[in-house]
């Protein structure tokens, strides 16, 4: 892969342009033209679309660092997804009817996204994100419009193993006194998703002003909030959603969790019958023998 998609490929196919052969100069103009058509391309479509050989298709990828044509593809859904409106989204191709058909490719979709997460994630990221949630007295959770889904999610888990945790509305503008508050020993940990709020982009360079070791969990390598990040995860989906892909974040997050909680020593154990004391206290959950 191209140096951690530092640029965007549209910007790194403008860079080697003039360095490209004829063809390889038709498929480069071609793509930086019609993004939103090529990402949904096979190489067969695209050599007919341009008047090349699929194997030109081949070359022309691997010369811009691309293990293979997957990997492109995933590179242009990144930079195509975060330009794309609503009327956009509704308008990508795909079944249009509901019933059956619909509810297919939606279950399809977060399996591949599921699958590619499986055989791509990085395991010793992983471990060094469970190793700081473990290690760090205060954790600060925080995600806005539809990540702040998956940061409630996940800072709601996490009541469950560990003590100190809070979850942030990037939306917010409190959450600049909790963060200017915060020990200097805490943990804040930033989930987005495309189409990436400002707000959070403003916190991100905020957490690292203020000397916080900042984690990001991010649906693609071009999200902003990375360049401020001590680590970053991401957790790519394979299609172009309308709203968002919810299942892959969702298990990652389930992981973090369920890795931390089996960390040796600590107090979990007491941590947790304290809560269910409570619980039972306070008449907060049903109890089919009450």
């Amino acid at each position: 892969m191209p140096e951690k998609l530092s640029r965007s490929v549209i910007e790194d196919i403008a860079a080697k342009l003039d360095k490209l052969t004829p063809k390889g100069k038709i498929l480069g103009n071609f793509i930086m033209q019609n993004p939103r058509r090529a990402v949904f391309m096979t190489t067969k479509e695209l050599s007919k679309a341009c008047n090349v050989s699929e194997a030109t298709v081949v070359r022309f990828v691997s010369r811009l660092g691309y293990d293979g044509y997957i990997d492109f593809l995933q590179a242009l859904r990144d930079i195509v997804d975060t330009g794309l409106t609503l009327p956009d989204r509704i308008a990508l191709p795909g079944p249009a009817s509901p019933g059956a058909e619909l509810l297919h490719r939606v279950l399809l979709e977060e399996m591949n996204n599921i699958k590619q997460i499986y055989e791509t994630v990085d395991l010793e990221v992983l471990a060094s994100f469970v190793e700081r949630l473990a290690g760090s007295p205060s954790v600060y959770v925080i995600g806005s419009r539809l990540s702040f889904t998956f940061a409630y999610y996940l800072g709601w888990s996490l009541y469950k193993v560990r003590r100190s945790v809070h979850i942030l509305k990037g939306s917010d503008s409190t959450v600049i006194d909790e963060l200017a508050l915060a020990g200097a020993d805490s943990l804040v940990v930033i989930i987005a998703t495309s189409r990436y709020p400002n707000e959070l982009i403003r916190l991100g360079k905020l957490t690292r002003r203020l000397g916080l070791t900042l984690l990001v969990v991010a649906d693609s390598a071009l999200c902003p909030l990375i360049q401020f990040a001590h680590q970053s995860l991401i957790v790519p989906s394979k299609s172009i959603p309308f709203i968002g892909h919810p299942t892959a974040i969702s298990c990652i997050i389930n992981y973090l969790v369920l890795a931390l909680a089996r960390q040796p020593g600590g107090d979990l154990k007491k941590h947790q019958e304290r809560l269910e004391q409570v619980y039972l206290e306070n008449d907060v959950l049903f109890n089919l023998h009450h």
